[in-house]
């Protein structure tokens, strides 16, 4: 077993990671909680008792705000936290991230109105399934709004800073079936459930948390496929046999491998999609994939890279909010 010094500095690394990486410029009072719990130790005690995959800032700042409300800064964050360590702890225990960005759909767009139509999704990761919903959504790629041609006329505009030579869409992609993958299947109906996905957006990001809303109305009313199950194993092959045969497959996902703890199982996995499906789009964190992102650079700033059959194709905002095209032009049928 690790000394207790060695778990406090590597959970001490990855807060203050966190902040550099994730919250600064997105949200000054993660920022702000996360530099603060790598310094204190009671808190950093009590995450040292939780196992690794829920020790995640998400998870303990979402966990704090369902049980104590939203704290006004780290001081007020403390107190919250250390007043309810065994309601917090019960939480973080039976949820996880599922963070669910439907802005992210803006980052898959300009790949799949390229790729042959029409279009069958698997999403991996898929939470409440609103990733699986794109042709339901508007984007504002700053040349105007390209609006869904499904739908009851009512959808979030998600707003997208697009380089110049990113391909934007003139129509949206054509898709005639889609499934999800996910360990812990949400129900966008569900109010507890819809309520703690509303509960991880970060609490300065209102337009997030506008269109979060706007999507899971969505959802709760197409009621995307999401079927239980690991990235690894069976359940992932029996949903790419289950796609239709006249339909190009696409299997994505987005921020997902961070949770798979080993590099040796991100990589099987990457060898069982590419066998599975034609079109696999990646848009992950650099650090979980690096053999895909070798040679390329970093911009930094806490950026995903987005590859499609393991050639990098863009980096983009986590959240969705840009996005910087790098491949050729010819990369992407």
């Amino acid at each position: 077993m690790a000394p207790t010094h060695s778990i406090h500095h590597d959970l001490a690394e990855r807060y203050v990671r966190f902040a550099d990486d994730e919250a600064r410029g997105r949200s000054a009072l993660y920022e702000a909680l996360a530099r603060g719990v790598a310094y204190e130790k009671q808190i950093l005690d009590f995450l040292s008792t939780l196992p690794p995959d829920k020790q995640q800032p998400n998870l303990l700042f979402a966990a704090v705000r369902s049980i104590a409300g939203m704290p006004d800064d780290f001081g007020d964050f403390r107190r919250r936290l250390l007043e309810n360590v065994p309601a917090v702890r019960v939480l973080i225990l039976s949820r996880s991230t599922q963070t669910n960005e439907p802005a992210r759909c803006a980052l898959l767009l300009p790949v799949l109105a390229r790729l042959p139509q029409p279009l069958a999704l698997i999403e991996v990761g898929a939470s409440a399934g609103l990733c699986l919903l794109p042709d339901f959504y508007g984007y504002d790629f700053g040349s105007g709004v390209l609006r869904p041609e499904v739908g009851d006329g009512t959808f979030p505009i998600f707003t997208c800073a697009a380089s110049p030579s990113t391909p934007i869409p003139s129509r949206m992609p054509r898709i005639v079936w889609r499934a999800g993958l996910d360990l812990n299947p949400l129900d966008a109906g569900n109010p507890e459930q819809s309520s703690w996905l509303e509960t991880l957006v970060w609490p300065e990001r209102t337009e997030r948390l506008a269109g979060l809303r706007d999507a899971l109305r969505i959802a709760a009313i197409q009621t995307p496929r999401i079927v239980e199950g690991n990235l690894i194993g069976g359940a992932l092959a029996s949903l790419c046999r289950q796609a239709p045969a006249d339909a190009t497959l696409v299997v994505f996902h987005t921020a997902v491998l961070a949770y798979v703890p080993d590099h040796a199982t991100r990589q099987a996995f990457a060898n069982e999609v590419t066998a599975l499906s034609p079109y696999w789009i990646c848009n992950e964190s650099p650090r979980v994939m690096p053999d895909l992102s070798a040679g390329i650079g970093d911009p930094g700033g806490g950026r995903f890279l987005m590859t499609v059959n393991r050639k990098p194709i863009a980096w983009t905002d986590p959240h969705g909010a840009a996005i910087t095209w790098i491949a050729a032009e010819n990369t992407v049928p």
